[in-house]
């Protein structure tokens, strides 16, 4: 079983946890990771800091800006990874950013040097499924899961592709916007996640403008998993170095939300 199958089988939802790669450094990402795992996150996405990152809301976006100010290179992000990766064996890390950064020393390449640094999976923002062949063979031949996105405007029509070579879960964007800046009613997101499940197998996990345990509370109750990104990021912009401690706080508090949600409802 895969890093990521065993995260979504463990008998409760999955806390999926966002930081941007070297925010505030590349040094300092490294502890900001740890204080993760130690909170209770069962997956973690890294992001590959990027200077046009369009899906994203103000908080990840001055991350981005923090990271690229510090120097972080895409060779950073994968020494992170390396070096997580050696720290925690078991525990599935997700590299999320956009398309520049992973193919523009080519896809074999960017692929073959997430399977040697232990990544477990993709997100590439804007590369959409129709477009596949630009990086999809090459991650799925090296072994690492291509996640994607489907959106509240992804009809019945487009899901078959969005779902055609699919794997790790599917990113559920619960609104149709940016990150961190509003959350969907929770009756279209219990909607919108029966829809998905009854179409495939990978599992669901929703994701934007969740920023509290009660939040993600009432969405794990529903879902397979639940991501969280801004809240944490905001973090990291108050805290700059310092930000572990309170990395692991609030992840504490998300992962006994997200992990007893289903007990809540039972």
């Amino acid at each position: 079983m895969s890093r990521l199958a065993a995260a979504f089988a463990k008998g409760h939802p999955a806390l999926v946890t966002f930081v941007t790669g070297g925010d505030p450094t590349p040094a300092a990402t490294g502890a900001i990771l740890d204080a993760l795992v130690e909170g209770g996150a069962d997956v973690i996405e890294l992001g590959m800091p990027f200077t046009d990152p369009m899906a994203d809301g103000p908080a990840i976006q001055l991350a981005n800006l923090r990271s690229l100010g510090a120097g972080t290179k895409t060779a950073d992000i994968f020494r992170i990874a390396s070096e997580f990766r050696v720290r925690h064996p078991h525990l599935p890390l997700v590299l999320m950013g956009y398309a520049n950064p992973m193919i523009t020393r080519g896809a074999e390449w960017f692929a073959a040097e997430c399977a040697q640094a232990g990544v477990d999976g993709v997100i590439c923002v804007d590369i959409p499924p129709e477009e596949d062949p630009e990086l999809g063979p090459a991650l799925r031949g090296a072994g690492v899961a291509l996640i994607r996105l489907a959106t509240p405007t992804t009809d019945t029509a487009r899901l078959p592709a969005v779902l055609e070579g699919s794997s790790g879960f599917l990113y559920y964007v619960s609104v149709a916007g940016i990150t961190g800046m509003q959350q969907a009613a929770q009756a279209s997101i219990e909607q919108a996640v029966a829809r998905l499940k009854a179409a495939s197998d990978i599992p669901v996990a929703v994701g934007f403008g969740v920023r509290t345990p009660e939040q993600a509370s009432a969405i794990a109750a529903h879902a397979d998993g639940v991501v969280v990104g801004s809240a944490l990021v905001d973090i990291v912009a108050r805290h700059g170095a310092d930000a572990p401690a309170h990395i692991r706080a609030l992840t504490s508090a998300l992962s006994q939300a997200v992990h007893e949600s289903r007990k809540a409802t039972a």
